[in-house]
C-alpha cells in the first residue's frame, strides 16, 4: 500500500511479479486475478470508522472494522460488498474464481459484533452496456459466465436463440479439435456483476464490530520473469516493478536463487492479490486505526507491496499500522512461490 508521502518495500522478503515469458504461456497456464475491496457504506455524516484490521493472503481476506456513530439519535444506512466483475471476453480467458458457487463465489460472510448477517444478493449481466439479465432468466441461463455449466446449458439452445445470444454479444462459438473431431461450441463473453448488501442500524454514541471474510481471486503464472535479463528491457517493467514496490534487494534475492545455469528463470510461480482500498476514504474523518497484516504463506516465499514502516512480525508475516489515515491508492501483493523440488 502505498501512503501519499512515501514507499516502503520489504527487501529481505523480496517479491515478484507475474509475467508471461517471450515463450508465452498458454491460457492453461496462467490465471488473472480480480480486483476485490472491503465494505462500501452509503456516506453519513454521523457514521465514521475508527479502526480497521485487515489480512490478506492467497487463502482468506479478513476484515475488521469499528464503527461510530458519533450523532445523538440512531442512523440506518445501506451496506455493501461490490463482488468484482467477471467478465469473459475471449475463449482463452482463464480468470481466477475461488469457488464454484455461482452466486457468492468469493465464499463471502459477515458479522455485526459476532452475529451473522443474513445479506440480499443482486446479480445482473451486461453486455454491450446493456443489462440482458431479465433476458438470460426467461431463457433459464444461469449467470456466471465463467462456469462449464453455464456454457453447457448455452450449447443446448435452439439454434436461433444461439444465433440471437451471438447477435446481441452475449456468446461466441468455439471451435477446437480435442481429439473427437472438430468441435463447435457456444461460450458465455458478458460481465456479470454481483453485490451483497444490507441495511444495518448504528445505535447513537456507541461502537458496533463489522467482520467480513472471504477467499480471494489469486492470479497465478506457472513460472516468472523476474530475475530474468529480457524482462529488464520489457516496456512494463518500470510500471510493474512501481506498482508492487519491487526494489534492487528484491531482485538480488531473486538473483541468489539456486538455480539450473542453463536456465534463465528463476525456481518460482507467481500469485498476485489486488485488495481495493481506496473506499475506505468515505468517512466523516480519517481512519483512526489502521493496521494491515500480509502473509506470504511459506517462509521461503518472496514477497514485495507498497507501505511505509513495514514490520516483519513472523516467518511469513509482515504489518503496517497508520494513524488517521486516508487511503488513496489500492493494495497490490505479488508472491513468489519456491516451485517443488527446488532447492531451498
Amino acid at each position: 500500500m502505498i501512503r501519499p508521502a512515501a514507499r516502503h518495500t520489504i527487501a529481505a522478503a523480496g517479491l515478484a511479479l507475474a509475467l508471461l515469458s517471450p515463450v508465452a504461456l498458454r491460457a492453461n497456464d496462467s490465471s488473472a486475478e480480480l480486483k476485490s475491496g472491503g465494505l462500501v457504506l452509503t456516506r453519513d455524516p454521523a457514521v465514521e470508522m475508527r479502526s480497521e484490521d485487515l489480512f490478506i493472503s492467497a487463502k482468506a481476506v479478513r476484515v475488521r472494522y469499528r464503527f461510530a456513530n458519533t450523532s445523538p439519535r440512531p442512523v440506518t444506512i445501506l451496506v455493501a460488498f461490490p463482488m468484482p466483475d467477471i467478465t469473459i471476453e475471449g475463449e482463452d480467458d482463464n480468470i481466477s474464481v475461488p469457488t464454484q458457487d455461482p452466486v457468492n463465489f468469493l465464499d463471502f460472510h459477515t458479522t455485526v459484533d459476532g452475529r451473522a448477517v443474513a445479506a440480499q444478493v443482486e446479480q445482473k449481466v451486461f453486455a454491450r452496456g446493456v443489462d440482458r439479465t431479465a433476458y438470460l432468466r426467461a431463457l433459464g441461463v444461469p449467470l456466471a459466465p465463467h462456469l462449464q455449466a453455464t456454457n453447457t446449458v448455452l450449447d443446448a439452445l435452439p439454434k436461433a436463440k444461439r444465433d440471437e445470444i451471438i447477435r446481441l454479444g452475449l456468446g461466441q462459438i468455439m471451435e477446437y479439435d480435442a481429439g473427437k473431431g472438430w468441435e463447435r461450441h457456444l461460450y458465455a463473453t458478458w460481465t456479470l456483476k454481483t453485490t451483497y448488501f444490507w441495511r444495518q442500524t448504528f445505535p447513537a454514541g456507541r461502537e458496533i464490530v463489522v467482520e467480513h471474510r472471504y477467499r480471494p481471486s489469486v492470479g497465478e503464472t506457472a513460472g516468472t520473469s523476474w530475475g530474468a535479463d529480457y524482462f529488464r528491457k520489457d516496456p512494463q517493467y518500470v510500471r510493474l516493478r512501481a506498482h508492487y514496490c519491487v526494489d534492487d534487494g528484491f531482485l538480488k534475492a531473486i538473483a541468489a536463487t539456486p538455480h539450473r545455469a542453463d536456465v534463465e528463470f528463476a525456481p518460482y510461480t507467481e500469485q498476485r492479490i489486488e485488495y481495493i482500498l481506496s473506499t475506505g476514504a468515505n468517512w466523516k474523518a480519517p481512519i483512526g486505526d489502521f493496521h494491515m497484516v500480509i502473509d506470504k504463506g511459506d517462509a521461503d516465499s518472496l514477497v514485495s507491496f507498497c507501505g511505509q514502516g513495514v514490520r516483519k512480525i513472523g516467518p511469513t508475516q509482515f504489518e503496517v499500522r497508520y494513524r488517521d489515515f486516508t487511503p488513496r491508492q489500492e493494495v497490490s501483493v505479488l508472491i513468489l512461490k519456491r516451485m517443488n523440488g527446488a532447492t531451498p
